[in-house]
């Protein structure tokens, strides 16, 4: 025993000064690998790669019509009823399209339940029949799309804030004021103390004017929302314009507000898709001094972020309306107010408070929702400028193994191309296929005309077969995105992965992990629910996002995001 003992003092003495600094831990703990690092590590692993070039030389005939997202929306079916009202006999049904975190489950399902007590009471209206409510568990923006577009048309609309009621109304739909609030919430900057603490001291108070010059100033690394996508998004865009116009709000797309805000955009490394998003990539690193939230999700992510972390709102109040909807019939419409009122109860008044909202009732906002016209402008204005004049070079990496066969792959064809009329001719894009072998058709060019003939060909020629080396493909898709980023050293490179399936050929995820995280490119991925765990962790190493689509939604969920980052 004592010789065992003495042996194991010399190992780890010996370990201990192998290690340096870092101690023993630093063994299994290596720092992070640099750009030239993981460049130099993916040229190695590249040699067991088999991959090719075989450039599309055919042009396709282009529309030069441009598509509009509206019309990509997937059939309604794609967004499931979580509550359903009893239909036959002497009933009368509402649908209510609800936003996410008061529809889903858990603390994120406070109007879920109470739907369902309120089905269970048989509240009669005034014809004697029974109330029923359906939910439709849909995102605030997405069902205002639907409503917009008038594709799918609910009986009553209850969004996270009153923003995107004032644009369903710019379309020249009708909706009625139910409810103005159902259940409070705030949006609010999410701040680190000791940033605070730093900003407290220069500005002497801690605004949300004086956090966005900090931005402007680049004394301050934000995160914010797709305000496409995002309740909270749009409520800061809308909150920085106004700051910027000196709260005018007919000054809030002026050439001076538009060039300022493009200096803010210039300090903002990250814009997320969703909030749930963003609150992954902060407890992931925490790299970011500051991010938007609505409080409710604050306040229920985790205990130790109230610890850490400051809340300051912003915007106007995140009340979650409930409107009626054109074509609601006037005892739809009682059922809407009878079940408004249901939602007064002191019950539920309880189990909103347990969930996170009715908190921070003394925040009123110092100004109202701009009209529905400036804020679709003000969401055009985001897309252009959100880059700040910094290009984007992004590939687009496709499945085409076996499984894609058919159905899979005629929808991710259809998918592109539609989706190709949300990028800008200001970014270079690129394709490149995976199966079990990786053939790049197209290194990334400026996404002119010609540019895209050429990728609508090579998308339209795209054939299924063989097995699914994805981290090859992905290895090969990242060697062409760095050597476009050396000949323009300040472009943003994005990669998007679309495949159905979990890799089962060449390398595999921790094979490749460090290297991909080293580049530093954000590589964002769109699968079928049987990969999409891989797919999120994959998603997770540089901050991107990962979205789970059907055939019937995934050229949706590809315009959706290319509307976003192209």
């Amino acid at each position: 025993m004592k010789w065992l003992s003495f042996v194991s003092m010399i190992l780890i003495s010996l370990l201990l000064q192998g290690c340096g600094e870092q101690g023993i831990f630093g063994l299994f703990e290596p720092e992070p690998m640099t750009r030239e690092e993981a460049s130099e590590q993916l040229h190695e692993l590249l040699e067991d790669v088999k991959w090719s070039r075989d450039i599309v030389s055919r042009r396709a005939n282009i529309s030069l019509k441009k598509s509009d997202l509206m019309n990509t929306l997937p059939d309604i079916s794609e967004y499931p009823i979580v509550v359903r009202g009893r239909s036959g006999g002497n009933r009368v049904v509402a649908e209510i399209f609800v936003s996410t975190e008061k529809s889903g489950s858990g603390s994120d399902g406070w109007m879920r339940e109470a739907a369902e007590m309120f089905n269970d009471r048989e509240i009669t209206v005034s014809s004697g029949a029974i109330a029923q409510v359906a939910v439709r568990k849909i995102a605030s923006g997405t069902g205002y799309q639907y409503i917009a577009s008038r594709k799918y048309l609910p009986q009553g609309f209850s969004p996270s804030n009153h923003l995107w009621l004032k644009m369903t109304e710019q379309h020249g739909v009708d909706v009625t004021p139910i409810r103005e609030r159902t259940v409070g919430n705030v949006a609010g900057i999410v701040m680190k103390k000791e940033a605070a603490e730093l900003l407290t001291d220069k500005y002497g108070v801690l605004s949300v004017e004086n956090i966005i010059d900090a931005v402007v100033q680049g004394e301050l690394a934000m995160g914010y929302t797709n305000p496409y996508a995002s309740s909270t998004g749009l409520n800061f865009l809308v909150s920085v314009l106004h700051s910027f116009s000196d709260a005018e709000e007919t000054r809030m797309l002026d050439s001076d507000v538009v060039s300022t805000f493009e200096g803010f955009q210039q300090g903002v490394p990250y814009v997320a898709m969703t909030t749930l998003q963003m609150r992954d990539s902060v407890q992931n690193n925490g790299a970011l001094d500051a991010f938007v939230m609505e409080y409710q999700t604050f306040a229920r992510t985790n205990p130790s972020m109230e610890e850490d972390y400051l809340f300051i709102p912003f915007g106007i109040r995140h009340d979650n309306p409930l409107y009626g909807v054109a074509g609601a019939s006037m005892a739809q419409v009682e059922v809407l107010k009878a079940f408004a009122e249901f939602l007064d109860s002191r019950s539920l008044r309880s189990k909103a408070r347990q969930f996170g909202f009715d908190y921070l009732d003394d925040y009123d906002s110092a100004y109202g929702a701009p009209a529905g016209s400036l804020l679709i402008q003000a969401q055009q204005l985001w897309k252009e400028k959100k880059d700040a004049g910094r290009p984007v070079i992004a590939l687009f990496l496709a499945d085409t193994s076996g499984s894609m066969a058919g159905m899979r792959l005629n929808a991710l064809k259809k998918a592109l191309i539609e989706g190709s009329d949300f990028i800008t001719d200001r970014n270079s894009i690129g394709l490149v296929t995976f199966n079990t072998h990786t053939n790049v058709l197209l290194p990334p060019k400026k996404f002119d005309l010609i540019q895209k003939s050429a990728f609508h060909a090579g998308v339209q020629d795209m054939q299924a077969g063989g097995h699914t080396a994805m981290y090859d493909g992905i290895l090969v898709s990242l060697s062409e995105l760095l050597k476009a980023g050396r000949d323009h050293p300040t472009a943003k490179l994005l990669l998007f992965v679309l495949t159905d399936g979990d890799s089962n050929q060449g390398y595999d995820f921790e094979g490749v992990r460090d290297v991909l995280e080293g580049t530093g490119v954000p590589i964002y991925t769109i699968g079928y629910a049987e990969s999409i765990d891989e797919l999120k962790q994959l998603s997770g190493l540089v901050e991107a996002a990962s979205r789970n689509a059907a055939e019937g939604s995934v050229s949706y969920t590809i315009g959706t995001l290319l509307n976003a980052q192209m």
